[in-house]
């Protein structure tokens, strides 16, 4: 069962996102949020596996409730949903460590199915979306830290060529064909780049491969 604390300060959207997860079985909405702060509050209270996050609202937004909720440590992971596919906001939860992008308009199977991916410790954004993200909001890219340095230092030749053909795009069978792998070789390669570089999943690994220079805005 995969437990959601829905987060939008328009009561419709509440019903129709609630109404929609009700319908499978193995999605149980736990509560319902009207902004950010509230948002923060019921996540630590209720520790729902997935918090379907808006970006826009009145008082602390999804971006401020996204970061506070991911620094807290907890399990929660946080789908956000915004209007706009290139909406700045969303990509700055994106850096605020949330763990997916979708538009509001999704296909009711797109939403599901991008919850169940953030549940699992998957990543829901397309690759092309990713990079499309990224490129458009180029200019606040801060630019690397010591610390990342250090991260980078420790992958191997090979880690570091996965971690440039995520950033690049490429999927997990991709990457394996280019390198001549098995897929689970590459999964394998993937769980240690992110334990290595602290990335929660592979959104964060394109962010952090952006941030190193491993891969320039198109």
């Amino acid at each position: 069962m995969t437990t959601v604390l829905i987060v939008d300060d328009q009561a419709l959207q509440r019903l129709g996102f609630s109404m929609l997860l009700e319908q499978h079985p193995d999605l149980t909405v736990v509560g319902e949020a009207t902004h950010g702060a509230e948002a923060v509050r019921m996540t630590a209270e209720l520790r729902p596996d997935v918090v379907l996050m808006d970006v826009r609202m009145p008082g602390m937004d999804g971006i401020e409730a996204t970061r506070r909720i991911v620094e807290s440590g907890g399990r929660s992971r946080v789908l956000v949903l915004t209007t706009f596919d290139l909406d700045e906001y969303a990509y700055a939860a994106l850096r605020a460590g949330a763990s997916g992008f979708l538009l509001k308009d999704a296909l009711p199977d797109e939403l599901t199915a991008g919850i169940r991916a953030v549940a699992s410790g998957d990543a829901v954004i397309a690759p092309g979306l990713t990079r499309k993200l990224i490129d458009a909001f180029s200019a606040h890219l801060p630019g690397h830290t010591p610390a990342q340095e250090r991260q980078l230092t420790a992958l191997t030749v090979r880690e570091r060529e996965v971690l440039t053909a995520i950033a690049t795009g490429w999927s997990n069978a991709e990457i394996a064909a280019r390198f001549s792998l098995a897929e689970s070789t590459v999964k394998s390669h993937v769980s240690h780049i992110l334990a290595k570089i602290g990335a929660r999943d592979r959104v964060q690994a394109v962010i952090f491969a952006y941030d190193m220079g491993l891969v320039r805005p198109a």
